[in-house]
Formats: C-alpha cells, structure tokens, sequence
C-alpha cells in the first residue's frame, strides 16, 4: 500500500507538451499544491509532441483546408476556422506572458514566423479556394491574407514548387505571412525546465502500470521504476492522463463511467525530409494542399519549411500508415488490449464505417519509394529521390466513440478530454490540432475539473491570457493590441532577426 511521503495534491502522467501546459497553468494559479510528474521514457517531449513528430504549423486554420467546409449552397462556413485560430491566439498569450515573465527564455528556439499558404489545382479547387479566401479576408484573425492565380506572383511566393512545372491546369493559392512554425519538442522540454526549478519533481523512467480509486476520494497509482525494477504506490486528489496514445488505456484502468464506450483508432505516419540545402533554401513557406478524396483529415499533404536545433529544414507529407501500437515505443498489442466488453460493439462499428479510411490505409503502408516520389513532384516537380529521406512520424490514435450525429462507432478528428464528474480525474485523447490548442485544452480541463475555483483564478487566468473567455473575432481591437504584443515578445515582427 501507498506510504505517507507518497500523497501529493496532483500527479500529471506523461511529460508531452498537454502536462507541460497544465503543469505551468497549475504553478501560476495555485503555487502551492505540489505537483509530481512521471514519465515513462528518458526524457520529456519524446513521443507526439516531439519536433519530429508533428507538423509543428502552429495550426492557426490559416492555411488547413479541412477547416472550411464547403455548404451544399456552395457557401463557405469558417466557423471551424475561427474557432481554432481563437484557440491558437490563446497559447501564444500564455507562451508571451511565459517569456515575459522570465519564466522560459529564448522563444526563437521554439517559435518562428513563417508564411502559411494553402495551394490548389483544378478550376473546382481554384473556386473553392477562392470561395474560402473571401470568407476568411472578413475576419479580423485573417487579415493580411493575400490571394493569386497568376502564375507569376505564385514563382514569386513559392519558386520551387513552380519551377519545371509543365501542366496548364489552374493553380490558386492563398498566402499569409503572420503563420508560425512551432517546435512542440523545444517548447515542452523549456517548460519541463521551469515547472523543475519550480520544485515540481519529475520522474523520468517511471511508467504508470495502474490506477484506482482509494477509500477516501483519491486515486493511487501503481508506478514501475524502470530503472531499479522497484514498484512505487503514489497517491494524489487530482491525475491527469497526458500520455498521448497511452492516455486511453490509462484511462480505461479508472474505471469511470467516461471512459465506456469508448475506442481509438491508431494511425502512423511518415514525412519526407530533404536532405540537400540548396533545395532547402528555396523555399520559405507551409505550403497545404487539399487531402485525396477517401484521405483522413491529418493526412493533408504538405510543404513545410521547419526549423529544427535552430537549422532550416524541408519536410513533406505526411503519408499515412498503420501500426496497432498507441506510441511509437508501445506494444503491437495496444489495440487489442483496448477493446473491452463495453467498447467492443463501438469499435466494430466504427471498423464497417471507415472501411474507405481501412482501405486508404493499407493503400499507403504499401506505397514504394518511387510512389512517394510521384506525390512529392505533384508539389516539387523537379524533386530528385537522393534529395530525400525517410523519417517516421508519431503515432496518432483518434477517439471512437458513440454520438448523436454520426451513431455508434463515430471516428473522431480533433482532441478530446474526458473527465470523472467529480473532476478528480482527467485524460486527453485524440491528436491534430492538439498541441497547438494546448493551452485552451488545458482551460478546459481546469474548468471542468475545479469549477470551485475558477471565479478566484479568474484575474490571474487574465493576465496571463488577456483574451480569456472573450471572443476575439467579436473584439477586434483586443486583437490588434494582443496580437502586436505576442509579436513583440515572442520575437515575430517581420524585423526580427531569423536563423539563416
């Protein structure tokens, strides 16, 4: 059983960038509850939120076509958009007050401005593109957006996509330049940094087996000390399950109500990562196109430049794959270790829905070389395969679930946290836009899990996020002022010295 030294006020499963933001957000608010984190691996920000394992976009919907659905009366609806760009403007406030405060220094090593564009073929694509641009020039979140199809402004914005292009078929593209490529991994270990100078003790090599309920309310975790072969028992009044794909089985060990009848989807990726700088240099840009029809939305192809360890790199993809396992280093058994008898008829259903995203699957694992090529040269005609090698990407598991719109077995896109209706327990499932929304998300754990103590957090919760529970889309001059101050200090105004 759990010894005395062993009771703590929090303990945050997972060092990935959603306990990192909920670490930081708890340290402001209430600086002396003691918080312990434990991780599994040697070291924080390894798995989704490492930088090799996302896009990094700052998804900011400025570029992300999947956020701006077409209306069966041809009309575009961007309420998706403005939603998730809102969300966005809510971590750039917290990472601005964080810097601001000297709480973690240096943003250029994890924030850097960059054009965002979103680029088409096809006169429908062209239309919708065009459509879309309309929409969104009307919103104050959007402003700055530029539109061409004029084949020579587009040589200007992206030459290396132009060059050597042969086909006369319409191109469009949209161009913003106040988009942001974010290093989740940089941004997760600095802030793994202060909650540690903070007194927050973080386990590193300690991987939570089992989690239950104790007599009086809290929850005891059984915690192998992979090191020493040890087992641990810690207790704590409030978990939260940040482990990525591991969150679900986790999550499952409670044995809350919440967490019935649900399932997760696995799916694994790759990107294509250019390895020669003089191809490197000539482009500067996010570059999204339209994903294929029967493609999941995270599978978008697209152009990024990233800077990666302060270096200027070119990544392209992502192609989907599948891997039964919920983590990079997981198990080939996660996924049937996460059918239960409660979400068994969930996932079964879900498996007769998707069988066109089965198919796209299977379609991607099988892809050779050469056929990740073609794809490449849809965007870099002159791409050449010794420019270009192969990285894995994270692994992504999205929410299944039972819902009123799509019926049983509903594949979810987006995040998702579940919590206990007391609020004791709370665990985020889901992926893209995931990090990039860390600190609404982790807002929403706040209020769902101490509603008792919002209205006296309030005031702090302003000053670090000037825009809490406002819309800015309704507020445009708060926007302007905060949008200029996250400029400033994070290091983003156009004059801003840049890595080279």
């Amino acid at each position: 059983m759990s010894n005395l030294q062993n009771k703590t006020d929090v303990i945050l499963i997972g060092a990935g960038v959603m306990s990192a933001t909920l670490g930081s957000l708890l340290k402001e608010l209430a600086p002396e509850w003691e918080i312990k984190v434990f991780e599994k691996l040697a070291k924080a920000g390894e798995e989704s939120s490492n930088e090799w394992n996302n896009a990094g976009t700052g998804h900011a919907a400025l570029c992300e076509l999947n956020y701006t659905s077409e209306k069966p009366d041809g009309s575009i609806d961007i309420s998706k958009a403005i939603a998730i760009n809102e969300q966005f403007q809510l971590s750039r406030q917290f990472w601005s007050y964080l810097v601001n405060s000297d709480l973690i220094r240096n943003p250029h090593d994890f924030i850097m401005p960059i054009p965002h564009m979103s680029l088409v073929q096809g006169e429908n694509n062209v239309t919708f593109l065009k459509k879309r641009f309309e929409a969104l020039s009307n919103n104050p979140l959007f402003q700055g957006m530029e539109y061409s199809d004029d084949p020579e402004k587009l040589k200007e914005w992206v030459p290396l996509i132009m060059e050597g292009r042969t086909s006369n078929e319409p191109m469009a593209a949209t161009k913003i330049d106040t988009g942001t490529d974010v290093n989740f991994g940089a941004l997760t270990r600095m802030l793994f940094e202060h909650l540690k100078s903070n007194n927050v003790e973080i386990n590193y090599k300690h991987s939570v087996q089992d989690i239950k309920r104790t007599s009086d309310g809290s929850w005891e975790l059984k915690v192998h000390d992979i090191d020493n072969g040890k087992i641990e028992y810690h207790t704590a009044k409030f978990v939260f399950i940040g482990g990525g794909g591991g969150s679900l089985t986790l999550l499952q060990k409670t044995g809350i109500p919440e967490s019935k009848h649900i399932g997760g989807f696995p799916v694994s990726g790759l990107f294509m990562v250019c390895n020669n700088p003089e191809v490197i240099e000539q482009h500067h840009a996010k570059v999204y196109g339209k994903a294929k029809v029967g493609a999941p939305p995270m599978s978008v192809p697209h152009l990024d430049t990233r800077y990666i360890d302060n270096k200027k790199s070119l990544l392209f993809g992502p192609f989907a794959g599948f891997s039964p396992k919920f983590l990079k280093t997981g198990s080939y058994f996660d996924l049937i270790g996460s059918v239960k008898p409660n979400n068994v008829l969930t996932m079964l259903a879900a498996g007769v829905k998707e069988m066109a995203l089965t198919k796209y699957l299977i379609q991607q694992v099988m892809l050779s070389n050469e056929k990740r090529m073609e794809e490449l040269r849809e965007f870099i005609p002159s791409a050449k395969s010794e420019d270009w090698d192969i990285v894995v990407a994270g692994q992504r598991v999205q929410v299944i679930k039972d819902t009123d719109a799509g019926g049983k077995g509903t594949l979810q896109f987006g995040t998702e946290v579940v919590s206990s209706s007391d609020g004791s327990v709370a665990a985020l499932l889901g992926a893209s836009p995931g990090a990039s929304t860390a600190v609404h998300v982790m807002l929403e754990v706040l209020g769902k899990c101490f509603p008792q103590r919002m209205h006296e957090w309030e005031p702090k919760i302003k000053e670090m996020i000037p825009s809490y529970g406002m819309s800015l889309t309704e507020n445009p001059e708060l926007f302007q002022k905060v949008h200029a101050s996250t400029e400033k200090s994070l290091g983003l105004a156009a004059n801003e010295p840049v890595y080279s």
